[in-house]
């Protein structure tokens, strides 16, 4: 966990430097779609990090600019967590978890390219027998008119097994 927390402050650290050095307008237009596609990772956190070190993912997203400083988002993709290896003596290891979020939210910009976000939906274990946890998702990140790097804590809650992860995410986005 302290690796990826120094890892998550030298993201942050860089957003920053390029704020400081590449100012651009809002790149959230009113009345118009982006579309970005997004490669996650991130640190399972609660009951998850019993069974899992790690999680690595895709993401589409759909965003329209309400207004040049909010935006709506609608996101999906495929998460992994990936299982680790049982306690010693045993050579065998937990299997992952494969979870489809489905996430509408907002982004709302509170200076030039940085922005609060959040998001709301559902997770759908992949697993047979899988269960719907219930995602709520708070971040905060930088955008300019083609990248997107954010991070966020995403929560699973449902079925009495509640657990999360941290997250950075680096998109690519375009205007539609």
């Amino acid at each position: 966990m302290k690796n990826f927390k120094k890892l998550a402050a030298a993201a942050l650290t860089g957003a920053a430097l390029l704020i400081g050095s590449n100012v651009h307008a809002q790149t959230t237009p009113s009345n118009a779609f982006r579309f970005g596609i997004g490669l996650e990772a991130g640190v399972p956190t609660g009951n998850a990090s019993n069974f899992s070190k790690f999680e690595l993912g895709g993401t589409a997203r759909l965003q329209y600019g309400v207004t040049n400083d909010l935006a709506l988002t609608l996101t999906s993709g495929y998460y992994n967590m990936f299982g680790k290896e049982l306690p010693s003596p045993s050579t065998a290891k937990y299997s992952d978890v494969g979870i489809v979020p489905l996430k509408a939210g907002i982004k709302a910009f509170f200076a030039s390219n940085l922005y609060f976000g959040a998001e709301v939906g559902a997770g759908f274990e992949t697993a047979s027998g899988g269960n719907t946890k219930f995602i709520a998702s708070p971040g905060l990140g930088w955008a300019n008119k083609s990248w997107d790097i954010s991070a966020r804590y995403e929560n699973f809650s449902g079925q009495s097994n509640n657990y999360g992860l941290v997250g950075l995410r680096l998109a690519y986005g375009f205007k539609l």
